[in-house]
C-alpha cells in the first residue's frame, strides 16, 4: 500500500489508545485517592480568586 490508504485506520487507533491513556490517568487518580486532593485544591483556588 502507498499514499493515503497505508493510513486509512490510523485516526481511530490513535484516537483509541489515546482514550485508553486517558482511562488509565482516571484510574490511577481514583485508585490513589488525589481526586478529594485535587478537588479541594481547585476549590481554595477558585475561593481565593472569587473570594467567599
Amino acid at each position: 500500500m502507498q499514499g493515503r490508504q497505508r493510513d486509512a485506520g490510523a485516526g481511530f487507533v490513535e484516537y483509541a489508545g489515546l482514550m485508553i491513556i486517558i482511562a488509565g490517568i482516571f484510574t490511577l487518580i481514583d485508585g490513589i485517592g488525589l481526586d478529594g486532593m485535587i478537588s479541594t485544591a481547585i476549590r481554595t483556588a477558585v475561593t481565593d480568586v472569587i473570594g467567599p
